[in-house]
């Protein structure tokens, strides 16, 4: 079983994988820190986000452990991974690694739930079941407001608000593998949805596919 879950930025996708993933006992993947951790492996070496080559560099040879890095959530890692995934070559070197995931899923899982913003349309067009997780950008920004003041005491949030809406238009913007709902993905808008609600909608659908 593949669960392809796609979605822009605090849509709540990443959330709803994990709580499927362990429902399920399926292995988890988020596909979008392999592109935090290449965006934040390239901050770190001192390179500005949009530079080609440091960021193919990165990707070639990611280093696992950045994965498991407390700076892959800054706003400014999510800024420059939206920036090196909009690379071809970046995505190349990232493409094989989810593919592999999926087909060979860690610890003998029965499944698999990955959750990015191509994963229903490029890494696994051929999914079980295909989800595309979305808000309304205003909501977005103010979930991504009330993450931040844990880390901020002061977090700006018109700044977030145009944040998402830049990253928004890189992601459905670029050439390569944009950001769009697959054909047959299943439309799960959370504006005013709680978390529960989607869930428990989405291990439905699961059971359906099941």
């Amino acid at each position: 079983m593949i669960i392809a879950i796609d979605g822009p930025a605090a849509a709540g996708k990443g959330t709803l994988a994990r709580r499927l993933a362990a429902e399920f006992d399926y292995a988890y993947l988020d596909t979008g820190s392999l592109y935090r951790a290449v965006g934040l492996g390239v901050l770190c070496a001192g390179h500005k986000p949009d530079n080609v080559e440091a960021a193919t560099k990165v990707s070639a040879s990611l280093d696992p452990k950045l994965l498991g890095d407390p700076a892959l959530r800054d706003e400014r890692t999510g800024d420059a991974a939206s920036k090196v995934a909009a690379m071809p070559q970046v995505r190349a070197n990232l493409l094989e690694f989810q593919r592999n995931f999926s087909k060979h899923p860690p610890g003998g899982k029965a499944g698999v739930v990955l959750d990015g913003r191509d994963i229903g349309t490029v890494v696994c067009p051929d999914a079980d079941l295909k989800l595309f997780v979305t808000a309304s950008a205003e909501v977005r920004a103010q979930r991504r407001f009330l993450e931040l003041q844990h880390l901020d005491p002061a977090p700006n949030y018109d700044q977030i608000l145009a944040d998402v809406k830049a990253r928004d238009a890189r992601d459905s913007g670029r050439a390569d593998a944009p950001l769009k709902p697959a054909e047959d993905a299943l439309l799960l808008d959370t504006t005013e949805l709680a978390i529960d609600a989607v869930f428990l909608r989405a291990v439905d659908l699961v059971k359906e596919r099941l």
